[in-house]
């Protein structure tokens, strides 16, 4: 049987996660969610989107290996703020089981999604 591989990151609050004003929180988020469209743009990443755990905050789905994708994943600004850490996870399932149409694209902000 063949496989498809794909990285999938967890992007897991922080408990020493710095306190942002609500406009701080905002901006961040909006910077956070452009980041993700971007790398969707440029391919390398599949799919994104929230998880409603207090702790596990993120899923996203790399078509790129590990180490790629924890360079990504760490690039991004609410990672590098402090909000985030990431865990990343190699996850291979039977080929085409799982299919990325590429259709619809990430938002960009939270205006995007409201």
């Amino acid at each position: 049987m063949e496989f498809d591989a794909f990285t999938i990151v967890l992007l897991v609050r922080r408990d020493d996660a710095p306190a942002l004003d609500d406009a701080a929180a905002a901006a961040l988020q909006d910077a956070h969610m452009s980041h993700l469209a971007d790398m969707q743009a440029d391919g390398a990443l599949l799919a994104a989107g929230p998880l409603l755990d207090d702790r596990f905050r993120g899923l996203c789905i790399y078509r790129s290996g590990v180490d790629d994708a924890r360079e990504r994943a760490e690039r991004d600004p609410a990672v590098r703020a402090g909000r985030f850490t990431v865990t990343v996870i190699p996850w291979n399932v039977p080929k085409g089981v799982v299919a990325f149409p590429g259709e619809v694209t990430l938002p960009r902000s939270i205006a995007d999604v409201s």
